[in-house]
């Protein structure tokens, strides 16, 4: 079989570092590990519309800041498809198909879809099309006959709710779709990074993220503004490192190198807790080392998305060829769920059979 990726994110704002080290930073790594033989990036467009109706220039404007985003972060369109879903019809026709495999206490019940909803105030009206996204997706990744979905934390709910109607679609028609895995971070830290506020997640809405995007100045200014342990009020009180946005930050970023250069007086990150621990070591001079340590990570990042921003033409192409591949993919796909559905009539005469 081969070995396939479908992954994306919803163009409503630029990337954040919680995208970054929860899947982007994986994502590449998958790229150039030469054990895949197809990748396929989606700007979820349609996606991100469920719940931006009413605010399609939002949507519109970040489709060329998302693809920017990947480009900078060395997602390779030589290797991987960057394509928009949009652009892909099929997708919709799957997503309508397996809306009959699903009920409505079982999206209910994905705690994904429960936890968003109540983010965004949907409880009493919930559109119809954001309340179906996870057999949107479900399209998505099947379409591809992706293997590897390459995610955050956050997302498990809703490959487990994909596989389920694969499982469903299998048993009825017959063997067409692929169940896929997610991949999740390797670092713990990175399954699901806080905000800078201390919420348990980071979110364009709620304004506690560092942009990939952001300027070294506003970086600075959000981490040395980040939350900390609230009972450390003295340099000399004993701090928590548990729960510490701090700390998690530097769980998912800090690497030995970093000690040498920025804070040579540590050898590692445990030593660092531990005085943290015991009392005697201020906020200031943690985040000023994680400045530091993010200024350098985000560095490139930020150089290679402004070299692309002076070649949008460009990136448009990329998004094109992208998107073509993609749909002729998908159309295939789509193919063969009619025929396993019995309901591609006039092929071969198929209605008089």
């Amino acid at each position: 079989m081969k070995q396939i990726i479908l992954t994306g994110d919803r163009p409503t704002g630029r990337l954040h570092v919680g995208h970054y080290v929860g899947s982007l930073k994986e994502r590449v790594r998958l790229q150039n590990s030469g054990k895949f033989d197809e990748i396929y990036i989606m700007i979820a467009d349609a996606q991100a519309l469920t719940d931006n109706a009413d605010n399609p220039e939002k949507v519109r404007q970040n489709v060329l800041q998302v693809a920017l985003d990947y480009l900078a972060v060395g997602i390779d369109p030589a290797k991987a498809h960057i394509f928009i879903q949009s652009m892909v019809p099929e997708l919709t026709e799957l997503s309508f198909y397996y809306m009959n495999l699903v009920t409505v206490s079982r999206l209910q019940r994905n705690p994904t879809v429960k936890a968003e909803i109540q983010q965004k105030n949907f409880e009493s009206s919930i559109p119809v099309g954001f309340f179906t996204y996870p057999i949107s997706q479900a399209a998505d990744i099947t379409a591809f006959k992706a293997t590897t979905v390459p995610a955050g934390e956050d997302q498990r709910p809703m490959i487990e709710q994909c596989c389920e109607i694969v499982h469903k679609f299998n048993a009825v028609y017959g063997e067409t779709l692929v169940e896929p895995e997610i991949v999740l971070p390797q670092n713990s830290a990175c399954l699901r990074l806080p905000g800078t506020d201390g919420k348990a997640k980071m979110s364009k809405s709620l304004g506690n993220c560092i942009y990939l995007s952001d300027e070294p100045e506003d970086i600075k200014k959000k981490i040395m503004s980040m939350y900390t342990d609230p009972n450390h009020l003295r340099v000399q009180d004993p701090g928590k490192v548990e729960g510490n946005p701090v700390f998690i930050y530097l769980d998912a970023f800090s690497r030995p190198e970093h000690f040498a250069e920025f804070l040579p007086e540590y050898q590692n990150l445990d030593e660092l807790k531990a005085h943290y621990q015991r009392g005697g070591l201020g906020d200031v001079k943690v985040k000023k080392f994680l400045n530091s340590v993010m200024q350098a990570e985000l560095e490139p990042i930020r150089n290679r998305r402004k070299e692309w921003e002076r070649r949008l033409p460009e990136v448009v192409e990329i998004l094109k060829e992208g998107s073509a591949v993609a749909e002729k993919t998908a159309a295939a796909t789509l193919a063969e769920v009619r025929k396993s559905m019995k309901i591609d009539y006039f092929t071969d005469d198929n209605l008089l059979k």
